[in-house]
Parts: C-alpha cells; sequence; structure tokens
C-alpha cells in the first residue's frame, strides 16, 4: 500500500485537491473551478486508492479534508456538476466545519469504518488537537526550517481570478511537500502505530502516545470482564463515577504522618477540605486557619495566592496536581565535601494507586491486578521496543484520564487519592531528609526531592530513603548533579557527574514540536557560559547555524501584521537586524470596547520593544536568503537575561 501525502484548498470558486506520491515524489492537482473540472478524473483515482492502491496522509485531515472529500464524493456523482458548483459546494461544507464548536466538530468526524480511503493523520499522532499543544503547518514550517514559510496567499472568504488561481495551486503544492517533510520525520511513530495495530488487531494509527495507553488498558479491563461502556440509542457511553464533592479526610492514607508543625497544620487543613472541582481548589485561599504561621501570605485579590508552608526557609508549594519548591536565582554546584543527589519516584503516580489498591470505584477492585501486571510486563520489555513504549503509555494516560469527564477511567476521588497522597509522601521523605546537619534541600517536585548533602552523610540520607521505601512501598532512583543553574522550579539546567545535561523551561532548545524554536542561539550561548564559561559574545558572534537566529511571530485570521508600515503575512519568520523596519501587530478591539464604542480603534502592539519611544528593527526571512547585517547585540542582552538572574541569590559556600 502506497502513502500519498495530500491537501486541499476550498474558495468560493476553486476546489482544490493535491497528492504526493512518496515513493517516486510525482504530484497530481485535481481541480474544480470555474476554470476547469477534474471531478471524475477524481472520482476514478479516489476508488482505486480505496480499493487498497493506497492510504492518504494528511495534515488535521481527520477533522477537515476528508470530511469535505467525503462529503463531495457521496453527493456528487461523475460528469453531472460543473465546476463552479462543485467549488462553491466545497467551500460551504469546509466552512461549516470551521464554524463548527468542538462537539458538533468532532460530529462531522468520518471515522475508520467508514472512510472510503485509510486516512493517516500527522495531527492527531502529535496529539496538536489538544488545545495546549495546538499547532498549524505554518508553524511547523518554521520549526523544521523550510526554505518558505508561506501563509494563504488570498482572502479565503473571496473568490480568485484564474491568475490567483495558479497562485493559490502552487501554495496547495507547497503545502503538500510541507505535510510531506513532517511525515518523514514522523516515520517513527508511524512504523510504532503500525506494529500495534498489527499485533493487537486494532487500529492505533492515528492515535496520540497518550490515546494508545489509554486503549490498551480498556482493552485489558475488558479481558477481565470489567465493563467500560455502554450502548444504548445515544450510542457509546463510559461507564464512570461522578461525585457531588470529595472529602479530602477520606482520601489521605492511614500512614501518612509528620513531626514538624509546618507540615502538620498543612495536613490538618487539607483534612477539613471538602471540594467539588479538582482543578485550582488551593489558590486563592481565604482562610488557612493554624497553617497562617508558617506560610508565605502574598495575596491576590485579597487572599492567600496559593497552599503552601515554609519550612527552615524552604517554601512548598501544593496543589491538586502536585507539590513543587524550588531554591530560586541559585547556582548549586558539588565539591570534595557536598554532593547533589536527586531521587525520583519511579512511576510515582501509577504506583501509589498500585501498592494502596487505589481505583476508580466503577472499575472495581480488579483493576488493581491489572494495572500491577502492566507495570511488571513493562519491565521485561527492553527500553526502546514497542512493546516497553505502549505499555509506559498505559501506565501514565490512566491516572490523567481519572480527571478526564469523557473517560471510562473518570473518577476524581481516584485523582485526588493518587495526587494528595504522592506529595505528602514526598513530604515524609524531605522531612526527614531534612534532619541530616549540613544537607540543603534544593528541589521538590511531582516526582522527586533535589538535595546538596554532605558526602559523609550520604550513608543517612540513603538510609531514610530505605526507611521511606518500606513505609511507602515505592522505588527511588538516584542521580547525581555536577551543578545546577536554577532560576526557579520550572526552569533550571541540571549537569549530571557524567556530563549529561538536564534542560528545563527557558534553558531548553531540544524541544517538542508543538513549541516555539525561536532564537535558539540565545539558549545555546547561555549553556555554553553556564556549563563551559564560554562568553556569550564569543557564542553569538562565532555561531553559524543561521536558522538559530531565526524568530517566528503568529497572529489570528482577525488580526494583521505590519512591517514597517506595510502588511505581511500572519505568520512570519523574521531576524533582529541592525538595518531593519519595527514590526507592530495589530488586533481588533475587544468585545467590550465594541459594545462601549462600536467605533471603538483597533489594538497596536509594538514588538521588541526597546525604549518608551523605540524599537528593535528586525527583517522578514519568510523566503530563505542570504542573511545580513544580524544585531548580535539583542541575542547577547536576551541571553544575558537568562544568565545575571542565577547570581543573585547564591547559597552560602554553593558556588565553585
Amino acid at each position: 500500500m502506497k502513502d500519498l501525502i495530500y491537501d486541499i484548498e476550498t474558495y468560493p470558486n476553486v476546489f482544490s485537491i493535491t497528492f504526493m506520491n512518496t515513493t517516486n515524489g510525482k504530484i497530481k492537482v485535481f481541480e474544480m473551478s470555474e476554470f476547469r473540472n477534474d471531478w471524475d478524473a477524481f472520482k476514478k483515482f479516489a476508488m482505486n486508492c480505496s480499493n487498497g492502491f493506497a492510504r492518504w496522509v494528511g495534515f488535521n485531515n481527520y477533522y477537515f479534508d476528508y470530511p469535505v472529500i467525503h462529503f463531495m464524493m457521496q453527493n456528487f456523482k461523475q460528469g453531472k456538476t460543473d465546476g463552479k458548483k462543485l467549488a462553491k459546494a466545497a467551500y460551504d461544507k469546509a466552512q461549516r466545519l470551521i464554524k463548527c464548536s468542538k462537539d458538533e466538530k468532532f460530529s462531522q468526524i468520518i471515522w475508520d469504518n467508514n472512510q472510503l480511503v485509510q486516512q493517516v493523520d500527522l495531527f492527531r499522532i502529535h496529539h496538536f488537537d489538544n488545545p495546549s499543544r495546538s499547532t498549524s503547518l505554518k508553524v511547523l514550517e518554521f520549526n523544521m526550517r523550510s526554505d518558505r514559510v508561506e501563509d494563504l496567499p488570498f482572502d479565503y472568504t473571496k473568490p480568485v481570478s484564474e491568475k490567483q488561481k495558479e497562485i493559490l495551486i502552487e501554495y496547495n503544492i507547497h503545502d503538500v511537500r510541507e505535510t510531506y517533510k513532517f511525515y518523514k520525520l514522523s516515520a517513527d511513530m508511524i512504523a510504532f502505530r503500525e506494529k500495534l495495530t498489527a499485533k493487537y488487531d486494532k487500529n492505533f494509527l492515528n492515535h496520540n502516545d497518550t490515546k494508545i495507553g489509554k486503549d490498551y488498558f480498556i482493552m485489558e479491563l475488558e479481558k477481565a470482564g470489567i465493563k467500560c461502556y455502554t450502548f444504548g440509542e445515544e450510542g457509546r457511553k463510559p461507564v464512570q463515577t461522578k461525585r457531588d464533592k470529595i472529602r479530602i479526610r477520606d482520601v489521605i492514607f492511614p500512614y501518612i504522618e509528620f513531626e514538624r508543625p509546618e507540615f502538620n497544620e498543612v495536613l490538618k487543613w487539607l483534612k477539613r477540605q471538602e471540594i467539588t472541582e479538582t482543578k485550582g481548589v488551593f489558590t486563592e485561599i481565604e482562610d488557612l486557619g493554624g497553617l497562617e504561621q508558617y506560610a508565605n501570605l502574598k495575596k491576590v485579590k485579597g487572599k492567600v495566592k496559593n497552599l503552601n508552608c515554609i519550612v527552615d526557609g524552604f517554601q512548598f508549594d501544593f496543589g491538586t496536581g502536585g507539590i513543587h519548591g524550588s531554591v530560586e536565582a541559585t547556582v548549586v554546584t558539588e565539591d570534595e565535601k557536598h554532593a547533589i543527589l536527586d531521587y525520583d519516584v519511579t512511576s510515582l503516580y501509577p504506583r501509589v494507586g498500585i501498592v494502596n489498591e487505589a481505583f476508580p470505584k466503577h472499575l472495581t477492585k480488579k483493576f488493581c491486578p491489572i494495572y500491577n501486571r502492566l507495570f511488571e510486563d513493562r519491565m521485561e520489555y527492553p527500553k526502546g521496543t514497542p512493546e516497553n513504549a505502549m505499555l509506559k503509555l498505559a501506565l501514565n494516560g490512566v491516572y490523567g484520564d481519572s480527571n478526564n469527564p469523557y473517560s471510562p477511567f473518570y473518577d476524581p476521588q481516584y485523582t485526588m487519592t493518587i495526587t494528595m497522597n504522592g506529595q505528602l509522601m514526598l513530604c515524609m521523605l524531605a522531612e526527614q531528609m531534612m534532619k541530616i546537619e549540613g544537607l540543603q534541600l534544593i528541589q521538590i517536585n511531582t516526582d522527586g526531592v533535589t538535595v546538596r548533602v554532605p558526602r559523609d552523610r550520604i550513608d543517612d540520607v540513603e538510609a531514610i530513603n530505605a526507611a521511606w521505601m518500606k513505609t511507602t512501598m515505592l522505588t527511588l532512583e538516584r542521580a547525581d548533579y555536577k551543578a545546577m543553574f536554577i532560576r526557579d522550579v520550572n526552569n533550571y539546567i541540571g549537569q549530571y557527574t557524567d556530563g549529561e545535561l538536564k534542560r528545563k523551561g527557558a534553558y531548553e532548545y531540544e524541544i517538542d514540536w508543538h513549541q516555539n524554536h525561536s532564537s535558539l542561539v540565545i539558549q545555546k550561548a547561555v549553556e555554553a557560559h553556564l556549563i563551559h564559561n564560554k562568553p556569550v559574545e564569543e557564542s553569538i558572534l562565532d555561531h553559524d547555524d543561521i536558522f538559530d537566529f531565526m524568530l517566528r511571530i503568529k497572529v489570528p485570521k482577525n488580526s494583521r501584521l505590519e512591517w514597517g508600515g506595510d502588511e505581511i503575512q500572519n505568520t512570519t519568520r523574521y531576524f533582529m537586524s541592525t538595518d531593519g523596519k519595527p514590526m507592530v501587530k495589530i488586533m481588533p478591539p475587544l468585545p467590550k470596547q465594541v459594545k462601549e464604542d462600536p467605533n471603538a480603534p483597533e489594538r497596536y502592539f509594538r514588538q521588541h520593544v526597546r525604549g518608551k519611544n523605540d524599537q528593535w528593527g528586525v527583517t522578514p526571512m519568510n523566503t530563505m536568503g542570504h542573511v545580513e547585517n544580524i544585531d548580535h547585540e539583542w541575542y547577547i542582552l536576551e541571553a544575558k537575561k537568562l544568565i545575571d538572574p542565577l547570581y543573585s541569590g547564591l547559597l552560602d559556600g554553593m558556588m565553585a
């Protein structure tokens, strides 16, 4: 079976469908317009594909491209409709899909068993249909470092001329080629899904990673006779346990106990709480009770910002998703007398549920041995194998979906059981570690702690860990740091003793496709300075990868972007330049402003403000060419913004 990359364009008078053969790179364009009608040829081509000749690979084709084509195939026969009418019908269908609500869009999907041609959707595989990961093909063109970053050339609500149509077709071909580029970069993910599909006789092809794990777990539950769905007139519905309220005291394990008054007051406060939501409920707190004497009382809108306590100067922040705390603006180093040790709990959230026999109520106690078996099965497969990867996804996906109201794992009390006890267990560990003379707590996060400890007291730390593991039945894994460069809990670089690096937040540059790949020369120069003591000026001036200097801006369709007063495309690649012009983002007035004044002016946002009446100059580079006059000063200053805060809060004796 061949893979054909495809993409469609819909305008009021032009409907084009472009395919690229991944075997030989050949392009085939079908045009239905007032100028030409390839409908008969397309239908014949599609029928050949449906007979097993090919599958169609696209980007967001599950939600957009294929539903349009399927609608047209079902409603327009060969030889009976002119091209202009076909184009208008496709355009109208496309607009309905674009404008419909999330629930309506879901109902418009043509599922696998009803597709005329098998679909592969890179958008779904990479989980870009999650709002927090939403990524357009234009953004990917920037992140993939394509020669061209090309936006839609004309207003899609208006008909195009014959000359414009030719440009539109070229744009359609460009998008197909860019999709092919991303297809090649996704080859391992597709192969993994193909292996799972063949092994388990279930179509995993368009599943994101999390859904792979959840569906596999559901398969195992159903094998054990646990009903995950009911079927009726309204279709399939997940079996769930819904809660009107959750009493936190009901979910805390009996062996959770503390010696320090700070932690005991946190525990007392939590046990008084009854919640009806599971997100954001421990923020903006009105009454901390006895905990107030041990907490940071910083307020937002007259309320304490979040549930916290301060122990020996270290702040622990609690939440429904986990615990966080870190020293800030600090460089921490090992030396002859001190080590930096990081302890992570192996599969914390799955294991908390497994060893304590916690389970979503409707899935019964049978859930626990199945969950445990999946954990043990994973240990039998080497890392890097499809089985190991899939079982890891199954273990981690289940906990997250216990708080998903559309999932058969849904039981928010199970979610709270895991998160509340997980963070309190880590506090028990930290409390005992902090008794050790000379030990300093560096970080505590969702699944572990990091400490700086005298080397002659490491055995004491290990003894505490052993006792904690016996109590909690969880396992700690150790890693040793050489140094940590910490801005805050979410932004730091950690250098392990073997030289490997852990980068977080603002210091990352090996990042996911949905993240912003702008000006990565900055992070690379910062790392070279922190790890190798290389001046940032030298790194940036000597850097020879021009793409690392590029930035990306994307504005919504209802807005526009101006460079030096001229409008440019809404998704633009550019670099900071000494002879550049200022860039401005122009957005419509807010609904509130329009309500107060129907003639409210547009909103102007100057980009890269240099001073009160000054901006840095930029030069667009949507088509890569020779780059001159890079304004290295801007990149150097931005790098120093990531370095300078690290040295403002040094802990005594920690700086090498």
